[in-house]
């Protein structure tokens, strides 16, 4: 499942310098309230300290440049707009538009995610190569058939051109979410990351995952 938004910025923030700064800080409030330095005020001691240390610490550097990774996945979702855009119901059935708007979802889901994506060139590749090649030409061979001969099967045994898109269809949607699958593992992992991090600078906490 994919992380969400807000806890994105919640572990961003986690592993601020800002956070890190201001923790320090109130870890030293603590030692204060052991040693009874900080007397019945403690809460208002390590939080004051805490909101110290978050305002006096650097602001995180500020990232402008486009990554090779956002420059790929960014073309790669205008591809998959404009083939999208060409999908509708005067050129395919309804149930090939619906495959398709599926495949898409699964896609741009992954385009999401450029960094983990762009690590693991066999799964750019896969979704390079269904957005720009795979996809567009299985959809593009069937749009070229007249409509009553893609829906009619030529023998007993024999598919006909519409169930055979939609097989192809189908083997695509497979691979596409194995991809899918392993990127949301990347983001899991990263998640465990952060959490292992967490454990290890600020002792124990509830976030073992």
């Amino acid at each position: 499942m994919a992380t969400s938004s807000p806890l994105r910025r919640i572990l961003a923030y986690a592993g601020s310098i800002r956070n890190i700064t201001g923790c320090v800080l109130a870890l030293v409030g603590v030692v204060l309230v052991f040693l009874g330095v900080a007397g019945t005020f403690w809460p208002v001691v390590v939080a004051g300290l805490y909101g110290v240390g978050a305002l006096l610490a650097p602001a995180d550097r500020v990232r402008l440049t486009i990554s090779h990774a956002e420059v790929e996945s960014r073309q790669l979702e205008t591809d998959l707009a404009a083939l999208s855009a060409k999908v509708d119901g005067n050129r395919f059935p309804d149930d090939v538009v619906r495959r398709v708007g599926a495949l898409a979802e699964v896609l741009r889901d992954i385009l999401r995610r450029a960094d983990t994506l762009t690590s693991s060139p066999d799964h750019l590749h896969i979704v390079s190569q269904t957005i720009r090649d795979y996809l567009p030409s299985s959809l593009e061979t069937y749009a070229n058939l007249p409509r009553s001969y893609a829906l009619t099967r030529r023998g007993e045994r024999e598919r006909s051109a519409h169930e055979e898109l939609l097989a192809q269809l189908d083997l695509l949607d497979t691979r596409l979410r194995e991809v899918a699958e392993s990127v949301y593992r990347g983001d899991e992992q990263a998640l465990r990351d952060q959490g292992r991090f967490l454990r290890d600078r600020f002792g124990g906490s509830g976030l073992d995952l």
